[in-house]
């Protein structure tokens, strides 16, 4: 009977960052410009790829597909966290926090398969290059892509569907800065226990598989690179790999630390640090990790701002 008379919760509160009223608007400055850098930079990256025609390539088709879920990502987490920075309301709805949670669940793991399909183009690119205009056809690619988004898409529907079965009736406190799913778990009347074995099972699945099989086509790459007789051949390559393996680290890195480590001996603000890494950093960082070492991207930078100054 008393379970029948709890009240079960439907907005939550979301704590933020930092509950210290002084550093709320420094914050918001801060991650302001963090945000319009992030969605200039990728939008931007996207818009150059498809004014320039070199590079209307598979490599930098799945770039720019790869720029957009970073986008969206940052932008299923930033904007809500800005407001709550400057507002006294930081309440969210149970299904603007299962929509938060779908948009960028979605958007890292599309994320995950991108990254396997770029290691996967530069080993056919380097290894095989005489099958590659037949390997990576655009038509190809674009199926490849397609299906990263909606494996993407089913992932994260899995869960929030998942996330239906339980109910919330201990706490509406989120501490946290989005509704992030294991913050949700933490305030569930219901036992999460299947939930939480889904996500570990799946978390691994997916991270192993895609890293493993990022590692294995970048070792075959590398042996290929360092039987190149051409120093500048094995310059242009090892510079576009680095940049997609740094890229890589730096996602997998937090990603295995959030999802895939034990529990134990470690603190909610440093969860909250690995999130914030890969929620609005590592979105930020990648156009420039991609671009500001590409002699391609910057060239066709350097033709549209000469183009400009010829019209004016």
């Amino acid at each position: 009977m008393a379970e029948e008379n709890k009240t079960l919760v439907t907005e939550f509160i979301l704590r933020g960052l930092t509950d210290r009223p002084g550093m709320q608007v420094p914050l918001f400055l801060l991650f302001v410009v963090i945000y319009l850098t992030t969605i200039v930079g990728n939008l931007g990256l996207i818009l150059l790829m498809w004014r320039d025609p070199h590079l209307h390539t598979p490599m930098y088709l799945f770039l720019g597909s790869l720029a957009f879920a970073d986008a969206c990502s940052s932008s299923s987490v930033t904007p809500k966290m800005l407001i709550s920075f400057l507002s006294k309301n930081h309440m969210i709805s149970l299904f603007d926090c299962m929509a938060q949670f779908y948009f960028f669940g979605s958007s890292a793991t599309t994320e995950c398969f991108l990254l396997v399909l770029m290691a996967y183009d530069r080993y056919v690119a380097i290894c095989n290059p005489l099958l590659y205009p037949l390997v990576m056809s655009n038509r190809l690619c674009t199926q490849f892509i397609g299906v990263s988004y909606f494996l993407g898409f089913l992932h994260s529907a899995i869960h929030v569907g998942l996330l239906f079965r339980l109910t919330f009736c201990r706490s509406n406190v989120i501490h946290y800065f989005y509704c992030e799913i294991l913050q949700l778990f933490k305030i569930s009347c219901t036992d999460p226990g299947v939930n939480m074995l889904l996500i570990f099972i799946f978390s691994v699945f997916i991270q192993a598989f895609t890293f493993m099989a990022i590692m294995v086509s970048y070792t075959h790459v590398l042996f290929a690179i360092l039987k190149k007789k051409s120093e500048k051949g094995r310059s242009k390559a090892f510079s576009t790999c680095s940049a997609h393996l740094l890229s890589v680290s730096l996602f997998y890195g937090t990603l295995f630390f959030m999802y895939v480590r034990p529990g134990s001996g470690h603190t909610e603000d440093r969860d909250k640090m690995y999130s914030l890494f890969y929620t609005i950093i590592i979105p930020l960082l990648n156009p420039f990790i991609y671009s500001l070492r590409n002699k391609e991207v910057t060239g066709a930078i350097r033709k549209i701002i000469q183009k400009q100054r010829v019209v004016r």
